[in-house]
């Protein structure tokens, strides 16, 4: 931060005193700089925007899943690029509640998605359940995927 601060202040001292020379290498940083963001900006709402439309279904089916994974997970990819990598959480909530009820800690499992999901392409597995609040059961909840996270092959 220290260097930051020199820089700043070398960079005024140089811009007040030499205006002429400074002036114009200032402005061509500038464009640099806002194209530089332009770019970053653009990119990250492309991928937020291809990330919505991917369709997460996360079911409680003990009947269709292993005991000790419950929750019957359904991805499609509707994109028209393949996605790369997926990671999420899962959050659970009551009908009608607007309270996580998943107790996400550093204990709680980490979800990945399929290595590769062409555009189109659906992919089922099962999940392990989250840790929930104490006083909760699994069948009455519904179960989301938040905190999205993922790359597509462009």
């Amino acid at each position: 931060m220290f260097v930051g601060v020199l820089l700043i202040i070398a960079w005024l001292v140089l811009l007040l005193r030499y205006p002429r020379k400074a002036f114009p290498v200032s402005l061509a940083a500038l464009v640099g700089l806002a194209i530089v963001a332009a770019c970053v900006a653009w990119q990250d709402s492309r991928e937020a925007d291809q990330l919505a439309r991917l369709d997460l279904r996360i079911v409680y089916d003990p009947a269709q899943c292993p005991a000790d994974r419950p929750l019957q997970l359904t991805l499609t990819n509707s994109n028209d690029v393949p996605l790369s990598e997926l990671s999420w959480r899962i959050a659970a909530y009551a009908p009608g509640d607007t309270v996580n009820l998943a107790d996400n800690q550093y204990t709680a499992p980490h979800y990945r998605g399929p290595g590769e999901l062409q555009a189109g392409a659906s992919w089922q597995d099962c999940l392990p359940m989250p840790p929930l609040r104490t006083g909760y059961r699994a069948p009455s909840l519904e179960f989301r995927a938040e905190r999205l996270q993922g790359s597509f092959s462009n």
